[in-house]
């Protein structure tokens, strides 16, 4: 029977890429999203995978959306924490709204996603929990004290709930991508995006593929050994 996966921001972006090369390898999945319905739809129907809308920053409502996905499709298996956004402002500029926006999303959207998956992981002794983390979670980065907080967290987050699944079959690790030729990279000025591939030494931006081909080996019988770790994927621009 196939595995059930659930990916958090999975309709989009380097979501979207995990929730197709997830269900490419065999997967069956779930992909959650926020607030866009037209490019959920669309996803889902190009896709046919289905998605979910819920916020991951309301714990009740990740804990009614978890009960939704199983209901249709099983226990969720293979759980990938991709949610995130920003709210980017030097730190004496900051706003408090701004500063928990991006915590309760990046941050306490993990515990609220995991935490209602987890015991059932533990019952089944089997389970695969994949942290999006940053490669400015890793450097930290002007402007985005925020997002780097909660990114580092995240972190700190994988390393402890892998000691405590160990034992129950349960891994979590982390992804780290760099800068990826998303939309939202794909937009700032030519001469800033030039300026941020001449500090990559490979030269280029990433892939949103390259990401879900991490997502992709972690979650596999393959990685079994592998747990509280942290795989970068940032084309050796911030070497960890």
């Amino acid at each position: 029977m196939a595995r059930v996966a659930l990916v958090t921001g999975g309709s989009r972006g380097i979501g979207a890429e995990i929730s197709k090369a997830l269900k490419t390898a065999g997967y069956k999945v779930a992909a959650n999203y926020a607030g866009n319905d037209e490019a959920a739809k669309a996803f889902s129907d190009e896709t046919g995978i289905p998605a979910y809308k819920w916020s991951v920053a309301d714990y009740d409502a990740c804990a009614e959306g978890v009960a939704r996905v199983e209901a249709d499709l099983g226990p969720v298996d293979v759980l990938v924490n991709n949610a995130g956004i920003t709210r980017d402002a030097p730190f004496h500029k900051m706003t408090r709204e701004q500063w928990n926006a991006v915590i309760d999303t990046n941050l306490t959207g993990i515990f609220n996603m995991t935490h209602p998956i987890w015991p059932g992981m533990r019952e089944r002794k089997f389970g695969r929990v994949v942290n999006i983390s940053s490669i400015n979670g890793q450097k930290g980065q002007f402007g985005q004290a925020n997002y780097a907080a909660s990114k580092a967290g995240d972190l700190g987050l994988t390393k402890t709930l892998a000691q405590e699944g160990a034992r129950a079959g349960i891994t979590v690790n982390a992804v780290c991508p760099g800068y990826i030729a998303t939309d939202m990279v794909m937009a700032v000025p030519e001469k800033v995006r030039e300026a941020i591939i001449g500090q990559i030494p490979v030269g280029r931006l990433g892939e949103p593929a390259e990401i879900a081909r991490c997502v992709v080996f972690l979650a596999s019988d393959d990685a079994g050994f592998i747990t509280g770790a942290t795989l970068s994927a940032n084309g050796g621009q911030y070497l960890a």
